[in-house]
């Protein structure tokens, strides 16, 4: 929501819909755009909702923390002024989505390790029996 708001973003007014054109940045570092803007406020929505359960909440930050280490892939890959960067995104986004996707990913690996620890998730080999 914080790439919406004029004074957090600079350069709102060069705000895009898509594409590397926008010059918007959230902070003055990451390059945002409203579809952005928009796939980060989904990608909140669907964490709230996985929040109300154990499995879907680490399941949301496994799945959810790939998809960051794809985007940091994706980042790293590709040519930023380029078409392809219809998100955009820029360095500082490609390193802040690994981070992301670490974190993530290392939190659903946490969560499980607890509940297993209190003997409230299956082991491996009980699963399915």
């Amino acid at each position: 929501m914080l790439g919406f708001i004029p004074g957090i973003t600079t350069d709102y007014g060069a705000l895009r819909f898509a594409g590397h054109e926008s010059a918007a940045q959230l902070f003055g570092v990451f390059t945002v755009s409203v579809l952005h803007n928009m796939v980060h406020l989904l990608f909140g929505v669907l964490g709230v909702l996985a929040a109300r359960a154990n499995g879907a909440s680490r399941a949301f930050l496994m799945l959810g923390g790939g998809v960051y280490v794809l985007l940091w892939v994706f980042g790293l890959a590709m040519d930023h002024d380029s078409k392809a960067n219809f998100i955009p995104l820029d360095n500082a986004d490609d390193w802040l989505h690994l981070a992301l996707g670490v974190a993530m990913i290392a939190a659903g690996i946490a969560t499980t390790a607890v509940d297993r620890a209190r003997g409230q998730y299956p082991e491996p080999e009980k699963q399915g029996h």
